[in-house]
């Protein structure tokens, strides 16, 4: 029985992947740097008692990327749902911080 030979990757593919992965890397970058800035708000937020969530602040932020997400061509659902776990997530944090200044 012959083994079948690996076909050669595309390079193309091989070039537009690592695209992908270079925009993958920035995302990640970019969510960090942002989640260093939110748990300094969840600190100053802790310091002088504001609550953990701002549901005013988060109205706008969702229909400003929502605008964002239309110019730039990509699904402003998704671009919500996107920017709603986030936010679910720095509240988590700044609840998290509260409890552990007391």
């Amino acid at each position: 029985m012959k083994k079948k030979k690996a076909a050669k990757p595309d390079p193309d593919l091989l070039r537009l992947r690592d695209s992908i992965d270079n925009i993958d890397a920035a995302l990640i970058h970019l969510l960090a740097e942002r989640f260093k800035c939110t748990q300094t708000v969840g600190r100053y937020k802790a310091e002088h008692n504001l609550p953990p969530a701002d549901p005013k602040r988060e109205v706008k932020q969702i229909a400003h990327l929502r605008a964002l997400a239309k110019e730039a061509k990509l699904d402003p659902d998704f671009a919500e749902k996107f920017l709603n776990f986030i936010i679910k997530e720095v509240i988590r944090h700044h609840v998290a911080i509260r409890k552990e200044r007391g």
